[in-house]
Parts: C-alpha cells; sequence; structure tokens
C-alpha cells in the first residue's frame, strides 16, 4: 500500500522516526552515565538530546499524520491510530520532562523515571509501526505479479 507522504516511493515517516528514537535512547543513557558519575555534562546532553527528539518527533509527526489518514483498511487504520495515541503519549512525556529538567536539580528521580516510561512507551509505538509496514504493508510499495509468484509458490509447497 503507497502512502501519499513520499519520495521517489520512499515513505518519509520511517526516515525520520529514526532521530527522535534515537536522541530520546541516548538522553536515557546519558541519565545513567550521569548517575554513575555525577558529571554535570551528561545531564546536559540528555536535556538537548531530549530537545532535539521533540524537534524531530514534531518532524517526523507531520508525514506520518498524512500516511494514517490515508489508509482506508480499518484493521490497519485502528493500528495507525494507537502508534500515533502512544506516540504522542511518549511525546507529552518527553516535553514534561524537558520542563521537570529545568526547574528540579540534576538526577532527580522523577525526570528520570519518565525517560525510562517514554523509551518503553516508544519501543510499544515501535512494534506498532512494524506490524502496519510488515504485517499489513503500509508503506510497502506492492510489487508487479508478486501475487501470482504467491500462488505458483503455494502450489508447488503443497504438490511437495
Amino acid at each position: 500500500m503507497n502512502t501519499p507522504a513520499s519520495i521517489g516511493k520512499h515513505p518519509i515517516h520511517p526516515m525520520l522516526v529514526a532521530f527522535p528514537i534515537g536522541l530520546w535512547i541516548f538522553s536515557l543513557i546519558s541519565d545513567v552515565i550521569f548517575l554513575l558519575g555525577k558529571n554535570l555534562l551528561w545531564n546536559e546532553i540528555a536535556l538537548y538530546t531530549m530537545l532535539g527528539g521533540l524537534i524531530g518527533a514534531s518532524l517526523a509527526a507531520i508525514p506520518g499524520l498524512i500516511d494514517m489518514f490515508s489508509i482506508t483498511n480499518p484493521k490497519p487504520g485502528k493500528i495507525a491510530w494507537n502508534h500515533m495515541i502512544v506516540n504522542t503519549t511518549a511525546a507529552a512525556l518527553f516535553a514534561l520532562n524537558l520542563c521537570l529538567r529545568v526547574i528540579l536539580q540534576p538526577g532527580a528521580f522523577f525526570p528520570i523515571l519518565l525517560s525510562v516510561i517514554g523509551v518503553s512507551l516508544l519501543a510499544y509505538a515501535g512494534w506498532l509501526g512494524g506490524e502496519l509496514a510488515y504485517v499489513h504493508g503500509v508503506g510497502v510499495q506492492p510489487q508487479k505479479g508478486t501475487a501470482e509468484r504467491e500462488k505458483s509458490q503455494n502450489k508447488l509447497r503443497r504438490a511437495g
């Protein structure tokens, strides 16, 4: 199923999500390094990578929304809505987290807990995104003759 938000038949949303995911995971890793060594540089790195993740998530959300609203099949449509809700919740947690980091002492427990919850939500949202792409073919360019090839391969398997 093609997606309207694509460049040269390549969907844009999956290209962009790597940035916020990587930045938010690295933010959590920076927190852990800060807690182990109390070097304030790692606390600042966690803050700025979290901010970069929020910017990246905002950019990735635009083609994601375009793709989501183009889904006509109800089953992947429901999964897409859940994917969006979980990602929006994660982004909101990271935004709250960022605000708390400005107000609270470095290494405060609650912001780090929010990072753990946010990264866990990202993992679940990624699983839902994988379900959309790999199970339902959302964003996958259909190949000519694929259905015919599968039918002939199934006939060969049954015969053998």
